[in-house]
């Protein structure tokens, strides 16, 4: 095949490519990052490029996403656009990805060590209750003698038994290759390091000479769709050494788990997606021992929280079936595996634990959740939310749960929206409109480039507030000075031309509004389903903990304005940052927790609202501002009863 050199700017990358190729899939090559929520299937455009010079082909699909201003500065969509000679591109501002905000240790749920649960058998047991899943032991081994000749395996596993009671003591076939010199040469002094499989099993994966015991780490994950943190503990204190962040390499794949699944399974294959993950976490791992001055050998535990398609991606699993009616994935709960087995950084003994899921769209993730919360440890009625492209809900208590997945679309993390982006620097996050006044604050304090998810949630409640718009999401007050009409649709000015990091002004469409409505209006409905049909109501929902990155950065007030929120007392609501990452974390220091999230996933019981008639009849009804049934929200009725409209 004929290759051509495509170049991006402003990173002055060049790539040698197949003529045919894509500018998306040469960027990817390139290792340069591009915007793409849909994954290159041209239906989000926000992959725009501003071709400088070269020959190439670009497909008709593109017209719909691309304003005639953007056609006459030379703007092309990198995924419908197929070079067919030497070509140059600039990447602007507005799509290139950038770091978001992400939670790191300042915001995690903290348990310093893991809980006691209500009845659980570990409570009965001789051994503390704290147990890392991976623990190292120094021993010093009385020599044999004609009296006590018993063979040097059985030596070790008898002096092991006093660490350990109650349970089954075995070694791997691995430790007796050299064993008998090993223990000689050290005068009967060595560390082993055993892996807790659960309360009953513990094996023993390796043994080092003399004294190491001091030196026993873990890494807990949260492999997530768009970012990926990972923590350094110690596994003999419990304590977070170091916090780390990233991208989510698969999302140059496709910003959502539908996208990445399609990739997988019709285009690429499993394989650049399960080493975009591997490549993600490792690179973080390789910071935290840096960071530490630690070796990767003396990391001998990770254990990942992810949602259901991660944790497949992660594993190498196919995720083909998740998808596909009747929605049912390769696995729920996962074995141990050896981390180098799949590529990840850590010692040669190193094992990899993932938290079980409990379906197709109900992951380990929630099931961290749900633990990290202690949701099913209370006797009373709580419900854990977890809002991004997929919305997952629980409800229960330490009787019974329930749970279910809304799919919300990316308006909540910017996609589909005229200015929308993730929330990174220039981001406007925060809004006030005040009569004709209107102000915002956006992170890093930088220059506005767009709005992220939890700016449009601001603005369409204090547009809802002011008059501008009504509460099917259409402008009513035309004449408003920040209200301006764009190829007929009406648009909400945030920042005019001379504000913004780009020299173009930051809108919010009533398009914009009308996606955003929806995307709630799914997560409103799949919480009334599932609180109806265990016989209860919203009013009955006595802690409602609000999780993932998202959330914390919610205003709890417009979100009940708009109906993502029930419209319950605030102080029952609850932001509890990444308790993904704390579930992990609680797994990894201490396998009865691990054990309990074993139990969590069995306990659930998880309804698929694809099916449920009564679910689209409620997502009907939510497709307002808060909710056509305003009984459901009397605080915002009583707020909009002030609303002045002209």
């Amino acid at each position: 095949m004929e290759k051509v050199k495509v170049t991006f700017q402003p990173d002055e990358e060049t790539v040698e490519v197949e003529k045919g190729t894509t500018l998306l899939e040469a960027a990817n090559q390139a290792g340069v990052d591009i915007n793409s929520l849909c994954g290159g299937e041209g239906v989000c455009g926000k992959c725009r490029l501003i071709l400088v010079k070269g020959d190439v082909e670009a497909s008709n699909k593109a017209l719909s996403f691309l304003s005639k201003k953007e056609l006459d500065k030379n703007f092309v969509l990198a995924c419908q656009t197929r070079v067919l000679g030497d070509t140059e591109v600039v990447v602007p501002p507005e799509s290139r990805r950038e770091e978001e905000q992400i939670l790191v240790s300042e915001e995690i749920v903290q348990f310093d060590e893991p809980r006691p649960f209500e009845d659980h058998p570990a409570s009965r047991r001789e051994i503390r209750f704290y147990q890392p899943l991976m623990q190292k032991h120094f021993l010093k081994l009385p020599p044999p003698t004609l009296e006590d000749n018993v063979s040097d395996a059985d030596r070790i596993l008898r002096e092991l038994n006093k660490k350990f009671r109650d349970v089954d003591l075995d070694l791997e076939f691995k430790c007796l290759k050299g064993l008998a010199g090993l223990l000689r040469s050290n005068d009967w002094k060595i560390t082993t390091t055993s892996h807790v499989e659960n309360g009953h099993c513990v094996r023993v994966v390796h043994i080092d000479p003399g004294d190491t015991s001091g030196k026993n780490f873990g890494i807990a994950v949260d492999v997530g769709t768009t970012t990926i943190v990972a923590e350094l503990v110690d596994l003999r204190t419990g304590k977070v050494l170091s916090v780390e962040a990233s991208h989510n390499q698969q999302a140059r794949y496709g910003e959502d788990v539908i996208s990445r699944m399609i990739y997988a399974c019709t285009k690429g294959g499993i394989n650049p997606l399960n080493q975009a993950v591997i490549n993600t976490i490792n690179a973080l791992v390789a910071s935290l021992i840096s960071k530490n001055r630690i070796s990767v050998d003396e990391i001998s535990c990770i254990v990942a929280a992810g949602n259901t398609t991660m944790t497949h991606l992660l594993l190498g699993l196919e995720p083909c079936t998740i998808r596909i009616e009747p929605y049912v994935p390769t696995a729920d709960q996962f074995p141990p595996v050896l981390a180098r087995e799949i590529r990840l950084q850590a010692s040669e003994y190193a094992i990899l634990r993932c938290l079980p899921g409990v379906s197709s769209y109900v992951g380990g993730d929630i099931t961290a959740g749900v633990l990290s919360s202690h949701l099913s440890d209370s006797a009373r009625i709580g419900a854990l939310i977890d809002i991004g492209t997929n919305g997952e809900i629980v409800i229960g208590n330490n009787e019974w749960l329930v749970c279910c997945s809304a799919s919300a679309g990316p308006a909540f993390e910017g996609g589909g929206s005229k200015c929308g982006m993730r929330a990174t620097r220039g981001a406007i996050q925060k809004v006030v409109i005040d009569g004709e006044k209107v102000s915002y604050v956006t992170i890093g304090n930088a220059k506005p480039r767009g709005i992220c998810g939890s700016g449009i949630i601001d603005t369409i409640a204090q547009l809802l507030l002011n008059g501008i718009i009504d509460q099917a999401g259409h402008f009513i007050k035309l004449d408003h000075p920040h209200v301006r009409i764009e190829d007929d649709v009406p648009e909400f000015v945030l920042a005019f031309e001379d504000e913004t990091d780009t020299g173009e002004k930051v809108v919010l469409t009533e398009d914009d509004i009308g996606n955003l409505i929806k995307s709630k209006g799914a997560i409103l409905a799949a919480m009334k389903v599932l609180v109806e049909s265990v016989g209860l109501s919203f009013a009955d929902i006595e802690e409602l903990f609000v999780a993932g990155g998202f959330g914390n950065f919610l205003d709890i007030e417009n979100s009940i304005l708009i109906g993502l929120l029930p419209d319950i007392p605030k102080e029952r609501i609850k932001f509890i940052g990444n308790s993904s990452l704390a579930g992990a974390r609680m797994c990894m220091l201490s396998y009865h927790a691990f054990e309990k999230a074993e139990t969590i996933s069995k306990q659930m019981t998880s309804f698929e609202l694809s099916v449920n008639k009564k679910f689209m009849d409620e997502f009907v009804a939510s497709l307002f501002l808060p909710h056509t049934d305003m009984s459901l929200f009397p605080s915002v009725r009583e707020k909009l009863k002030n609303v002045k409209v002209k």
